[in-house]
């Protein structure tokens, strides 16, 4: 065994084990990403901190059971297109899971494409 074949085991174990610890912080960037996205997108806005908070839980949530069942990352700017398209869709089907979280198609595509931008820019991954 070599050490492509080393670090490759190492980074397949590191992403289907994931730790409270790492969780947290999940969702702590997604609350700030998220937030910083509705308050720059036309057609996304978010009543109150707890639905902030809520959206963000939903948003790892969903994020994550997608990656665990198809294996699509929903990074907007991660898997190109595909990732944008997803993370376009999980915002907006965040839209009817959580009260205070409102958020056009347009908002979505828009918001998509910040998360993407900010998540460049911030260290931790958002979705």
């Amino acid at each position: 065994m070599d050490n492509n074949d080393k670090n490759r085991d190492r980074t397949d174990n590191s992403t289907n084990n994931w730790d409270i610890g790492e969780i947290l912080i999940r969702v702590l960037v997604t609350a700030i990403v998220v937030g910083i996205a509705a308050f720059l997108t036309p057609g996304f806005s978010i009543n109150s901190l707890w639905s902030l908070i809520l959206a963000a839980v939903v948003i790892a949530l969903i994020d994550y059971l997608i990656q665990k069942f198809t294996g699509v990352n929903a990074t907007p700017f991660g898997r190109g297109i595909t990732g944008f398209i997803v993370a376009a869709i999980i915002l907006y089907a965040t839209k009817f899971i959580v009260p205070g979280f409102n958020i056009s198609v347009w908002g979505a595509i828009i918001g998509a494409l910040v998360i993407g931008i900010i998540d460049v820019i911030i260290p931790g991954r958002a979705m």
